[in-house]
């Protein structure tokens, strides 16, 4: 199985699809679902010495060369959890049963780490699972990362800019998924009317906005992506767009706008 071709692509919903229990990460109301049958879990595995840097795996049954989807939670850059339900279990009943081998990342948050340390973070993460991989019975060089919110914005930073992961042991992966975040341009956010979180996670230091934007650091080709946003109530979709554009660009390859009502390339 093999995720992606060589595609950069942006899809909008226009209306949000998260669960409640993805978006209210504080509270946790939510009870996690079983299990599908024969999943096996492995749970808090370290890839380093402070306790926020662990992942949880989950195996399919007999997994051999297994394709990996590597999930990494959003909040604000301030919380999260990786064993939240919203973030885990429509993902694990819809891949898992498939053969995917499903891994989710806890990892360093503010105020102990900004967003630049956070994904070097998620890099340390992704080395020790290519590392671990083949014990599993998963292939590491077939591995998808994936991010939401906050969790999008690292995985985007990666994305664009490999040398963060290559520098914490980490080798090419396959590509990437970005679900529903707004942060790909930061000076661009920082110069404008913004949330009081942005100020939070990237300060007022132009240099570490620079450092810690996707859209800034992407000087080359880059690995393929799907970025997915809203229209409604969200204005991550032109982020989306301009970021998939000087991807595509870089690249030489495709960009595809899709939305409820058109297909079109990226403008």
């Amino acid at each position: 199985m093999n995720f992606m071709s060589r595609l950069v692509a942006v899809v909008s919903v226009n209306k949000p699809t998260l669960s409640l229990c993805a978006t209210l990460l504080l509270l946790d109301p939510c009870a996690a679902a079983e299990l599908p049958k024969g999943v096996a879990l492995r749970q808090d595995i370290a890839y380093g010495a402070d306790p926020a840097q662990r992942i949880d795996v989950y195996l399919p049954p007999q997994p051999d060369r297994a394709p990996i989807l590597f999930m990494v939670h959003g909040g604000g850059w301030r919380r999260g959890d990786k064993d939240n339900p919203g973030v885990i279990d429509n993902k694990v009943a819809r891949w898992v049963p498939k053969g995917v081998i499903f891994v989710s990342v806890d990892y360093r948050m503010m105020p102990e780490a900004e967003p630049l340390t956070q994904a070097e973070d998620v890099a340390r993460a992704l080395a020790k699972v290519q590392e671990l991989a083949a014990g599993w019975g998963g292939d590491p060089a077939n591995v998808i990362l994936m991010g939401h919110s906050a969790g999008a914005h690292l995985v985007a930073l990666l994305n664009a800019a490999p040398e963060i992961a290559a520098a914490q042991g980490a080798k090419p992966w396959k590509g990437a998924v970005l679900l529903d975040s707004g942060a790909m341009n930061v000076p661009a956010i920082m110069n404008a009317k913004h949330w009081p979180l942005y100020d939070q996670a990237f300060g007022d230091d132009p240099a570490k906005w620079q450092a810690a934007s996707p859209f800034q650091r992407l000087a080359g080709p880059t690995l393929p992506m799907l970025a997915v946003c809203r229209q409604r109530g969200n204005e991550s979709c032109p982020a989306n767009q301009a970021f998939a554009l000087k991807a595509s660009a870089a690249t030489s390859t495709s960009c595809r706008w899709l939305s409820p009502t058109a297909r079109s390339t990226c403008s």
